[in-house]
């Protein structure tokens, strides 16, 4: 059967004066109930608060726009606040509570990759509000609310009753939340805009992988992810995931277009990419972008923690390591065409300037 494997734009959920939540539907986007993949984005506005939730999903964040405050806390642990910019990923376990807040003028977009195997529903999050019109607090009696915390009736009915909103809201100016704490950062969240650079090629592009190195918690997600800056023109050299990952792909700036070969040697996609869009990848197909002129940026998770590659062009492709011979019987040609098919790209890696 097969799938459509064509990117598509998230829809909005729910939302209020204080931002919104969006995601991608399972159904619009297939390959997320294939690949028991959730993708969702929260965009706060100037005092928006994103309630207190936990997710039925293991998460990777990352933060596509703007400044702003994330509070974790891990099972069993204490509150960690957190400044967050564009570009900070986050490892979000299971169990984890999480809250947003953003104070500042420029909207906080934050983008949410993870996996749903043990979810609800495969290829969505089910978030679990601590507050709000939604939360459990609502769900549970005035008289288990009482006894579980300990609290007069009339004190627990205010509880109950004061929480109107769902999911977001806008607090006024002159709430004070906690200030964010520069050492909870540390091994809760890494820029990958600032990081050190996993490959660098001129005129090519540039790679941030995020692993359990430099991020030990995404050991506990079960999600490797990187950042890739592909320059204007440049094309991104066909690969494959070699240990049977999922590349889920989301398309931060920029425009570029993409080709999928599959099963049988078919191409099941080629279309143009531009920002916004996500798609995704299925195991073991091989994929190759070129960016347009303004260049390309994406952020990706793979269903694994230290994913593998393997890449068909370049001075690291799979045909620099066959032989003369064998390149030669299984292209059925003579050496002259087999010479020039392993001198070409020999310096580049990864990426391939443009042409002269």
């Amino acid at each position: 059967m097969e799938i459509d494997l064509s990117p598509k734009l998230a829809k909005e959920v729910h939302g209020s004066d204080g931002g919104k939540y969006y995601a991608w539907s399972p159904e619009e986007l297939p390959m997320l109930r294939e690949g028991n993949i959730g993708a969702a984005k929260l965009a706060l506005g100037k005092n928006g608060f994103a309630l207190p939730r936990y997710s039925d999903s293991a998460k990777v964040a990352y933060v596509l726009q703007g400044h702003g405050v994330a509070g974790v806390v891990l099972p069993e642990k204490e509150e960690k606040v957190l400044s967050i910019k564009k570009g900070d990923a986050l490892a979000l376990p299971f169990g984890v509570v999480t809250w947003w807040y953003n104070k500042e003028d420029t909207e906080l977009v934050v983008l949410f990759l993870g996996d749903t195997s043990k979810a609800h529903k495969s290829g969505s999050f089910t978030d679990f509000f601590l507050t709000g019109s939604n939360s459990i607090f609502n769900g549970f009696s005035t008289e288990f609310v009482s006894r579980a915390w300990d609290l007069e009736e009339s004190v627990a009915k205010t509880l109950v009753g004061k929480q109107t909103g769902k999911g977001i809201v806008k607090l006024d100016a002159s709430v004070k939340l906690p200030e964010p704490n520069s050492e909870h950062r540390n091994g809760m969240a890494l820029n990958c805009e600032e990081a050190p650079l996993d490959v660098d090629i001129k005129k090519g592009g540039r790679v941030v992988i995020l692993n359990t190195k430099n991020l030990p918690l995404v050991g506990e997600v079960g999600l490797g992810a990187d950042l890739v800056r592909l320059d204007g023109s440049a094309m991104c050299s066909p690969g494959f995931s070699c240990d049977s990952a999922l590349q889920v792909t989301y398309i931060v700036r920029g425009s570029g277009r993409v080709q999928v070969v599959g099963v049988d040697g078919k191409r099941v996609l080629e279309t143009t990419l531009k920002a916004g869009n996500l798609f995704i990848v299925p195991r073991f197909f091989v994929v190759s972008k070129i960016a347009d002129p303004e260049g390309m940026e994406w952020f990706s998770i793979i269903t694994t923690p230290n994913p593998i590659f393997t890449h068909l062009a370049g001075s690291i492709g799979t045909w620099k390591a066959l032989s003369p011979e064998v390149i030669q019987a299984s292209f059925n040609v003579g050496s002259d065409i087999e010479q020039q098919f392993r001198s070409k790209r020999a310096d580049e890696a990864i990426f391939f300037p443009p042409p002269n």
